[in-house]
This record gives structure tokens, sequence and C-alpha cells, in this order.
């Protein structure tokens, strides 16, 4: 199934922009190669206490941006899909100044144990000072004033990433694992290709009408999205097996191969993306690496 992205996004920064009835988009100025034109922060309001999803980076403007869109009225919960720095920060600051609880997965961790001497190269991205008033179980439900909010655990991108899907909508907030705009980057120890393939198959089961991501615009034809998400990485699964048929070894090489046309910019989150499938390709017996897997491994196939 072809996956079409959409790259239309006007960010109106530090604007409330009405996406759904209830729900306002605030885009933080925060634009990057791997942020699209910048973080996505929503409120979640129907008349009562609101509720706050990905409150965006410790951004001054954003937190006035907020805090002017919410214009005094109480705040309840605050919901953080994963802990890295363009997503959790500001949801300390925001509950210190509205007494709302901060609700999440948990706190940053990596997927897997790391290796002796095994640093993340995600670790300058991650909020590490992170902890939630309320964790959330996979499938916990909140109940606030007027709404109601469902956390689905979505592993992949981060171990401790969540959707968060607005009860009896169709509409689920997609966080980082789901963007119209782009794929996701799956990055170990961080992510986890295994657990980014089954939280698509999770979201697949749901069945929403609308996805509203961390980034860019809203996902509005989730399944077939969802379904070319699946068969977009099972190509990339095929092209790093063909290409260790071919002869590369390295990951290094395997990139230069396969990524060829992505801005080099994006060339050291590729790598990461390739040993995400690599290290999911040797737990599932396809390759064996010399050594564990790793971006500096030689890998061979089977």
């Amino acid at each position: 199934m072809a996956l079409e992205f959409d790259t239309h996004f006007e960010p109106r920064y530090g604007e409330p922009v009405d996406i759904a009835p209830g729900v306002k988009r605030i885009t933080v100025r925060n634009p990057s190669p791997f942020t699209f034109h910048g973080t996505n922060s929503y409120l979640v309001d129907r008349g009562g206490a609101l509720a706050v999803v990905d409150p965006g980076p410790d951004d001054p403007a954003q937190l006035e941006a907020l805090l002017q869109a919410i214009g005094g009225r109480p705040v309840s919960h605050i919901f953080v899909s994963h802990t890295h720095r363009d997503h959790s920060p500001l949801a300390r600051r925001l509950a210190e100044i509205t007494g709302a609880r901060i609700a999440a997965e948990g706190p940053h961790r990596p997927a897997r144990p790391l290796a002796i001497g095994e640093v993340s190269p995600l670790d300058a991205s991650a909020d590490l000072d992170f902890h939630p008033d309320i964790a959330l179980a996979d499938d916990m439900l909140v109940e606030g004033d007027g709404w109601s909010i469902r956390a689905v655990h979505t592993p992949g991108h981060a171990a401790n990433h969540s959707a968060f899907a607005l009860e009896g909508t169709g509409i689920t907030f997609s966080g980082d694992h789901v963007m119209a705009w782009s794929t996701t980057i799956v990055a170990p120890p961080d992510g986890a290709m295994a657990d980014y393939m089954a939280s698509l198959d999770k979201l697949i089961a749901r069945n929403d009408r609308l996805l509203l991501p961390g980034h860019g615009g809203p996902v509005s034809r989730p399944q077939q999205f969802l379904r070319g998400l699946k068969t977009h990485r099972r190509m990339r699964e095929r092209a790093i097996l063909e290409r260790l048929a071919a002869g590369d070894r390295t990951i290094a090489e395997v990139v230069r191969a396969i990524y060829r046309d992505t801005d080099p910019r994006l060339h050291g989150a590729a790598a990461l993306s390739v040993l995400a499938h690599l290290e999911d390709l040797a737990a599932r017996g396809r390759v064996r690496s010399q050594g564990a897997p790793s971006l500096d491994a030689v890998f061979l196939p089977i």
C-alpha cells in the first residue's frame, strides 16, 4: 500500500487553532529537521476544566501562549506522550501555575538494557527529570470535566510513548508514533522496531477516524496511512536484507545506499533506524552480527 505524506502545514505559532470540536492546537516555534515546523500542543475544552496534551519544550513563549489560550480557566490534567525534550519539559512549570496533575506512562527509560559502555545517542534529547503525578497503565481511562481520555501505550519511538484517545470522538492524539508529514524515528536504545510495529497494529485495531500528531497536520485517513507505514517499514527491512546480500556489512554502507536521496542532516537518524531494523532482524534470526548489534558492528546475512 503506497504511503503518501502530507507536508502542507501552517503552524500559526502561538495561536490556538480549532482542529475539532473542543480541541485546539498550539504549535511551538521550534522547527528543525526532526520537529518539522514545531511541536504541537493540544487543549481539550468541553466547557469545564481543560486538559493539555504535550505542553512542549521549556520555552517561555510557549508557556505564555498556552496560558493565554487557557485564559484563566481551570486545567485538571496535563498529558505527556513521551519524554523527549520537545514534548515534556514544560509540563512541570505549567502544572505549578495551573495546579493540574501530570499524566504519562512513566519516566524516561531505554527500550532495552544498555550494553556495557553504551550511551544512548539521544541522551541530549531525553527529559531525564520528568516524573508524572499519574502513571498511566495501558487502557487506563482518565475522566475529566466533560471529556474522557484513554491511554494507549504505543512504544517504539520511545519506550514510554503513549497515544491518548479522546473517548467517544474517534480522535486519538498520536504523539510522535504516527505523523502525516514523515515516518517516525525509531532509534535504539530509546526505541525498538518490534515495539513500533506492534504499536502500529494496535492503532490499526482501534479504527480511529482522525489522528492528531505531535508534529504537522492531522492524519485524516488513519487506517490507510497506518497500513502504509507498515508496508514502508517492511520494504525498508527488505532493502536492508538486499544490501547485506549484495555485500554491505556495516550500517554506514547501508545508509549510503538506501538513504542516498535523504537530507544528509538526517543520516545519523537513518543509521539509528537501520540499527533498529537490524536488532529486530537479529532477534528473529534473519541476520547475525559480530558481537552485539551496534552502530559499528559488522552484520552478515543468514
